[in-house]
Parts: C-alpha cells; sequence; structure tokens
C-alpha cells in the first residue's frame, strides 16, 4: 500500500513547498488521480482550485463525477481525498456507494493522499473527527485502509489567545480529553497528527514525517517525532 495522510495546515512558504514535495513524489508515476471533494459543498470550485494550485501537475487530477464514481476509481491510477468536513464527506462516500471500491483500489497498491478530512476517513471510523455533525452519515464506518485512528490538526496543551495587548488563556477542554472520551468506548489507538505532519503508511508500517502524539486506552500518550517508525498498534519500532 502506498497511503499518505496529512493534517493540513500548509499556510507558511516552507509547509506548502514540503506538500508540494510530497505530492509529487507520491504520485510520480500516476497520470490519472481522480480528486474527491465531498468534503465541501462546492465539489467544481474545490477541484479547480486544487488544479490551479497544483501548476502543471495538477492537469493530471481529475474531479470526481459522482454518477459514476465508482468507475471512475477503479479506472484510476491514484487518489486524493480532500479536507473540508468529515461528517459530509462520510455521509457521501456511503451515499455514492464508494467505499469498497476505493478500499480495494487502495489495498491493491494505488498511491492514496487524504488531508484533514480525507486523512480521518482512511481510519477504520470517522469518530475522531475534529468537525461538527452538520449531516448525518448513514454509519461511522470509514475506509479502514490504516488499523489506527487519526485525529488531525492535532494540538497540545491550552489555547492562549491575544486580545487588546494582553494575552489569556481559554480554559477549556483540551484534545487529550476529547481523544479519552473516545477510549471510554473504543480500544483504537489514535495518532493525534499536528499540523504540517504527514504519515507514510506501506501497509504493516507507518512513518512519521513531522510530529505527533500517540494516544493509547490503558496507558500514558507519547510523542512521536520526525522519522519514527510504527506498526499498525502505534508500537515505534
Amino acid at each position: 500500500m502506498r497511503v499518505l495522510l496529512g493534517s493540513g495546515g500548509i499556510g507558511t512558504e516552507e509547509r506548502r513547498s514540503k506538500y508540494m514535495d510530497l505530492i509529487s513524489d507520491h504520485f510520480r508515476n500516476s497520470e490519472n488521480v481522480v480528486f474527491i471533494p465531498l468534503a465541501t459543498h462546492d465539489h467544481e470550485g474545490r477541484t479547480a482550485r486544487l488544479k490551479e494550485s497544483l501548476g502543471p501537475m495538477g492537469a493530471k487530477f481529475h474531479g470526481l463525477n459522482v454518477d459514476r464514481g465508482v468507475e471512475q476509481i477503479l479506472a484510476a491510477d491514484g487518489v486524493y481525498m480532500g479536507g473540508g468536513n468529515s461528517f459530509l464527506l462520510n455521509r457521501d462516500l456511503h451515499r455514492y456507494g464508494l467505499i469498497d471500491a476505493l478500499r480495494d483500489v487502495v489495498k491493491q497498491g494505488i498511491p492514496y493522499l487524504g488531508v484533514s478530512a480525507g486523512s480521518n476517513v482512511a481510519c477504520p471510523t470517522m469518530m475522531t473527527t475534529n468537525d461538527m455533525p452538520i449531516v448525518m452519515p448513514s454509519s461511522y464506518e470509514a475506509l479502514g485502509i490504516v488499523p489506527f485512528q487519526i485525529n488531525p490538526h492535532y494540538y497540545p496543551g491550552k489555547i492562549t489567545f491575544f486580545s487588546e495587548g494582553e494575552s489569556n488563556d481559554h480554559f477549556g477542554e483540551s484534545r487529550r480529553q476529547r481523544i479519552s472520551e473516545y477510549h471510554q468506548h473504543e480500544s483504537i489507538p489514535v495518532l493525534g497528527l499536528w499540523e504540517g505532519s504527514y504519515v507514510e503508511w506501506d501497509g504493516a508500517r507507518g512513518r512519521l514525517i513531522g510530529r505527533a502524539r500517540a494516544f493509547f486506552r490503558d496507558s500514558e500518550p507519547m510523542n512521536f517525532e520526525d522519522g519514527a517508525l510504527f506498526d499498525g498498534n502505534l508500537a515505534l519500532d
């Protein structure tokens, strides 16, 4: 398997350059990549913006046509699952009958790139999303092409904001608390993926590009640094 999952957060020139290099390398042997914009409401606009942002490389990316989605996925030699709202994305993956086709082609070895919501639905379920439930999916089950959960846009600790020249703490719930609530009911480990970070997964082993924190049901979290290698249970090699 050739899976690349990102958290997003490419607002700086350095992060954007890394993102472009990763995409170029990931799809280096692909000429017909299907881009799936179902996490947003404006499919055509989202696809056009992606193609423009990729420059000449954008010519190999083609927006999903939901009327022939399964056929298009089976004919593609790459998949890019875009970001947005995970509830909307997972609802429409089920609604248009795309789950099995996507799972099959990725397990056969075509490269898959998921960013934000696109990384969330690569997991067994979408339960560790941060998004608001703006629609009701028929199931929380997702693609399951990685055996662990991802929490995109992870940040540690508390939030500090600035107002009228003063810094103030938010004193709100932490992401760790939210993930612990998940682990009160589920045992699958969760990788909290920092902004600008990525995971490469080959079907048996993952490699981290950037920073992350691994959360477990019955043990303390672990910080993962750039280059960390781990298995499907988030145990470090």
